[in-house]
């Protein structure tokens, strides 16, 4: 009913028009003293043909308002499905149509060039940098320098931010090549643990770990991404003496608490969006807040699901949801 409604809406002045027509023809033929009969008769005969055609007309709307609606479903693959133009008026709006799809294609492709050659160059340079990192470990392990150990340290902020740069290019990218299966935990935490172990030691910051048996159903390089996150920014603003606890709650709640310094309350919603960095992020200006979006952005991908709670002067509690709703097996 609605859609009858708007046809005669969209033709209120065609209809208009002929029922003043009507009154006006009424009009003279009672002026000139005509029979009822024929005034009659010519009114009943112009009613019928109009409801006929009217009755035409709108059934050619519905059909062109549904074939649009069908049309709207699968606009971005293409216009072939446009009804044909009736008249001037919609011969040109079609044509406009299609010079907008035409200029709307020609900027998506020329958009996901831009992007692929960009991701191409970054995913190159993050390659070939580590060749010069690798030379500096093995330098490194041969020079008895005093300053050694901060060196190592630098080198392996480097390192991290290079794995930031891939990880970011990787997860804006059209693949962004999960492989999702059974894993055990243990393992993935076990690689994080070992690649941070060194950083322990030298900053004298206690790690407390029970192994955990549990499976889940994850891609095993981006959720070790996330741990590492994690890990570095627990090490990151935690002071010497401190500690670091990592354990398995509730089942399926991976659990990473530091006894850092805290987040503030009023940073913590926030936390995670891209470039925010907070209180803490001020007062280390090489912060840059990539870090834990691009956590939010990998567990989302992956069904799983990121909490802060954090105190400040006490320490901030990491928990990752690893339930796997969404997620397709390989």
């Amino acid at each position: 009913m609605k859609l009858f409604f708007s046809y005669l809406k969209s033709h209120c002045k065609t209809l208009f028009f002929a029922g003043t027509s009507v009154v006006i023809f009424c009009g003279i033929f009672a002026l000139d003293n005509l029979p009822l009969s024929a005034v009659g008769y010519a009114a009943l005969l112009s009613v019928c043909v109009g409801l006929v055609l009217i009755a035409a007309d709108f059934l050619h709307f519905r059909k062109t308002h549904f074939q649009l609606l069908r049309l709207a479903k699968k606009v971005r693959y293409g216009l072939d499905g446009l009804p044909p133009a009736q008249n001037r008026i919609e011969a040109d709006y079609q044509t406009v149509l299609q010079e907008l799809y035409r200029g709307m294609t020609e900027l998506v492709t020329d958009c996901d060039c831009s992007q692929r050659e960009t991701e191409d160059y970054y995913t190159l340079w993050a390659h070939q940098i580590k060749t010069p990192i690798s030379a500096m470990h093995i330098l490194l392990q041969s020079d008895e320098n005093e300053n050694r150990s901060d060196l190592q340290d630098c080198l392996f902020q480097i390192e991290e931010y290079v794995e930031m740069v891939l990880s970011y290019v990787r997860l804006n990218s059209d693949n962004t090549d999960l492989v999702v299966k059974q894993y055990p935990l243990d393992s993935i935490i076990r690689q994080a643990i070992h690649k941070y172990a060194p950083l322990f030691i030298r900053r004298k910051i206690a790690l407390h770990y029970q192994p955990v048996s549990f499976t889940v159903l994850t891609d095993e390089k981006w959720l070790l991404f996330v741990i590492e996150q994690i890990l570095s920014n627990a090490l990151k603003y935690t002071r010497s003496g401190g500690s670091v606890e990592i354990r398995l709650e509730s089942g399926n709640t991976l659990i990473i608490a530091d006894t850092g310094i805290g987040i503030a309350p009023e940073d913590l919603p926030r936390i995670g969006q891209k470039g925010f960095t907070g209180y803490n992020g001020r007062q280390d200006k090489k912060s840059t807040g990539l870090g834990l979006y691009l956590c939010r952005r990998i567990l989302s991908k992956l069904s799983h699901t990121l909490r802060i709670e954090s105190e400040v002067g006490k320490g901030t509690t990491v928990k990752i949801g690893l339930e796997s709703t969404r997620l397709r097996v390989e």
